[in-house]
């Protein structure tokens, strides 16, 4: 599959669970927020991670090892490590990389253009609530921390199993509320107090980081999220939390 230089008409931006704001201008304000820390989002995600976030995004590559060729779908793909990933872990896979943010495709195409995995993925500047893909046209879709800044988290849903070929799967990868009573406390002050701070200094933009914490806080219970999916036509549903459940990762079979 070529690659091909991303193109994105204006149009309507993610938003968060739990957000009172018009769903178009949650989108306005997330886009130009990733627009604003795209350069500096790769390395904020590895230091502020401590590098844990490439250990979760081997976890759910590694879900889709049954399907080795043909194509996925990596949603709200951002600078493409998740779609780096998914191309590593399967040298016969090719990647169409969706996301709504046009600057966070571009960084990622500039940053890993001499990588040769960059010439199985496809990216493409679109709206997750309306995917510009076929129906049933993908053996796996994947959404590393971005269900969370969809407005219509439903039809959200509807349109990853709508692109799903029959028997595919959905892996969603997002952040979550760690319940242990010993780690809820560090987690929560580092969460809200240290990393925006961390970040904005390095990103120059505090709010976006202060979004994040916001928009996790605000997010839905994995129980509710996993009714969500299978609402929206999945079965086989389940969840399981990573690093004391600072992230869960979501499977649902079409």
């Amino acid at each position: 599959m070529d690659n091909h230089e991303p193109g994105c008409k204006p149009g309507r931006p993610p938003g968060g669970a739990g957000n009172q704001q018009h769903p178009d201008d949650k989108k306005k304000f997330v886009r130009s927020k990733f627009a604003a820390i795209s350069r500096r989002y790769d390395l904020l995600n590895s230091v502020l991670s401590f590098q844990i976030d490439r250990y979760w995004r081997w976890v759910v590559a590694r879900e889709l090892r049954e399907f080795p060729a043909g194509s996925v779908l990596d949603l709200c793909a951002g600078t493409l490590p998740l779609s780096l990933e998914l191309a590593r872990q399967a040298p016969e896979r090719t990647v169409v990389a969706v996301d709504f943010c046009e600057d966070m495709l571009k960084v990622g195409r500039n940053d890993w253009r001499r990588d040769r995995r960059l010439s199985r993925i496809l990216p493409v500047c679109g709206d997750g609530e309306q995917i510009p893909l076929q129906d049933a046209g993908v053996w796996g879709v994947t959404v590393a921390f971005g269900v969370r800044n969809l407005a219509r988290t439903e039809q959200g849903l509807r349109e990853m199993q709508r692109v799903l070929k029959p028997g595919g799967k959905l892996l969603i990868l997002e952040f979550s509320r760690p319940r242990n009573r010993l780690v809820k406390p560090f987690y929560n002050f580092y969460l809200n107090r240290i990393l925006p701070r961390v970040a904005g200094l390095v990103s120059g933009d505090q709010d976006a980081y202060q979004y994040l914490a916001a928009s996790i806080a605000a997010f839905y219970e994995p129980d509710e999220l996993v009714g969500m999916m299978r609402a929206a036509g999945f079965a086989r549903v389940g969840y399981r939390p990573l690093t004391f459940g600072i992230v869960t990762v979501y499977i649902g079979v079409k």
